[in-house]
């Protein structure tokens, strides 16, 4: 058995990108993995030390995206990048609400087993198996692949001619509103929920706090997200290649179809 212990110490959250609007996973698991230490056997692993999973799945996603995902969905759809921006986007966004709600779980099983062994200070032992927590980090890794990378390439390719330059301003400037909006969001609910002498949603001790509700509270914030970003992609509308760029080619390739437009094509 693999076990998993709570430390004192509150920790602000961190890494949080995709669209500012919406809470980023492995912020909202910040407090509950980043204050822990978790033992492994006899040796004691760091609980930041899950983050490196984020990073290896996206680096066994991205191959298989563009060597098997891309291909088969062009086959599908004629669309060059397989889906469209948009579709990409909302797919990365889906995937982070599964991973928001597999937390959920996770942080669920934790509160039961904790009322069971009547674990109360901040120090005790929780026995729960560190692969409980593998999941939402793999998931979130996979949903990079798709969100980030996908809004990286959404603000290059769909900016005017004149701003492309800007795409990664612009991505980087959506970071930076994240993580300004997530660690207000997390200062702001444990305000609300300890004020009055009340139990802290996120308390200094993760054993006698309510991260249950707050992830609850994030999982219902990032679904009413997910339903804004349908309705706004319903109405947007792709940039079109200009006249310049159609004249210099024969075939213009425009977000979901490819115009072939060479003089072998028309018929007179």
């Amino acid at each position: 058995m693999h076990n998993y212990s709570s430390g004192r110490d509150k920790t602000s959250p961190g890494h949080g990108h995709d669209m500012a609007s919406n809470p980023h996973p492995s912020t909202i698991w910040a407090n509950q993995h980043s204050i822990r230490h978790l033992l492994f056997g006899n040796s004691e692993i760091p609980a930041a030390s899950l983050s490196s999973f984020i990073t290896l799945s996206m680096l066994v996603a991205v191959p298989l995206y563009d060597r098997y995902f891309v291909p088969f969905m062009h086959k599908k759809t004629g669309n060059p990048r397989g889906i469209t921006l948009l579709q990409r986007l909302g797919i990365g966004f889906l995937i982070q609400i599964l991973a928001i709600a597999i937390a959920y779980a996770v942080e669920v099983k934790r509160m039961h087993v904790i009322k069971v062994h009547q674990i109360t200070s901040p120090e005790e032992v929780v026995p729960m198996s560190i692969f409980n927590l593998l999941p939402q980090y793999v998931l979130l890794g996979v949903a990079d692949v798709f969100n980030a990378i996908g809004l990286l390439e959404f603000f290059y390719d769909q900016s005017p001619e004149e701003m492309q330059s800007l795409g990664t301003t612009f991505f980087t400037s959506g970071i930076g509103v994240g993580n300004f909006l997530n660690s207000f969001l997390v200062t702001v609910v444990d305000k609300m929920t300890g004020r009055n002498g009340g139990k802290s949603w996120i308390g200094k001790n993760v054993n006698n706090s309510h991260l249950d509700y707050y992830y609850g509270f994030l999982l219902i914030l990032s679904a009413l997200n997910m339903g804004a970003f349908v309705l706004a992609s319903k109405k947007y509308v792709y940039k079109v290649e200009s006249s310049d760029e159609i004249k210099e080619g024969s075939c213009v390739q425009m977000e979901g179809k490819v115009l072939d437009l060479s003089p072998l094509s028309l018929q007179v």
